[in-house]
């Protein structure tokens, strides 16, 4: 229950776009090049460990009855990542700008330096999790569960290009899907946030360029031109 195909380590001597499996992304929705569709939601972490017994147990049996109530597959990923603090202290050192008090002025400036030699010295990591929903419009539904999970939910490969009717069709259907899985995780107590198509192309450009991406920030999608965004990534 793989979440895409293209999520594996990347290869050696082998180009980024060799490896990505994604042929669009629309409307905060992933579309494989099988035709195959993917949502991203990111959830909320709870500290299992001091939870009384009681909460435990409701929390096991809130999560064994959500899993229950699926007929398709989904999958959890946990994403750790060395924490970026750039754009905090990009702010930091705006407003620290602005200060007009030379005593403000000189602490802000200690802060910041104290913060960029405190992340220098120690690796400070972050948790990100995430749930990922599939939808195959081609897939049998007479199949069963741990059938399409073994097949990893692949659609039709070659499909051509999805037609905006096609779309639109298989967007509510996977919305449905994700609104299951929102109301399923919201009942055990967790946040859950669907992922955004300019969150998507940040989730994945930090996947593929973990060192790039610390140096260089992704554009906005609204931002960009029809011929920026018919180029290759």
């Amino acid at each position: 229950m793989a979440m895409f195909d293209m999520m594996s380590p990347p290869l050696k001597g082998k180009a980024s776009q060799n490896l990505v499996h994604i042929s669009e992304l629309r409307d905060g929705i992933v579309i494989l090049q099988d035709g195959t569709m993917r949502c991203v939601m990111m959830i909320s972490s709870v500290n299992f460990a001091l939870k009384s017994e009681e909460e435990q147990n409701a929390i096991i049996y809130a999560y064994q009855d959500f899993i229950n109530s699926l007929d398709f597959p989904i999958q959890l990923t946990v994403s750790s990542r060395k924490m970026d603090i750039t754009p905090y202290l990009e702010e930091v050192k705006h407003l620290r700008d602005l200060q007009k008090n030379e005593l403000l002025h000189l602490q802000m400036t200690e802060y910041i330096n104290f913060i960029s030699e405190l992340v220098k010295g120690s690796n400070i990591m972050t948790k990100t999790f995430f749930v990922t929903i599939p939808f195959s419009a081609s897939q049998d539904k007479k199949e069963g569960f741990f059938s399409r999970i073994g097949k990893g939910a692949k659609g039709a490969v070659g499909k051509g290009k999805m037609t905006d009717i096609e779309f639109e069709h298989n967007k509510t259907q996977v919305t449905h899907r994700v609104e299951q899985v929102a109301i399923g995780l919201r009942g055990i107590g967790l946040r859950v946030v669907p992922l955004k198509t300019q969150e998507l192309l940040e989730l994945f450009y930090n996947y593929f360029n973990p060192n790039t991406s610390r140096n260089q920030r992704l554009r906005n999608v609204d931002k960009l031109t029809i011929q920026e965004t018919d180029a290759p990534l």
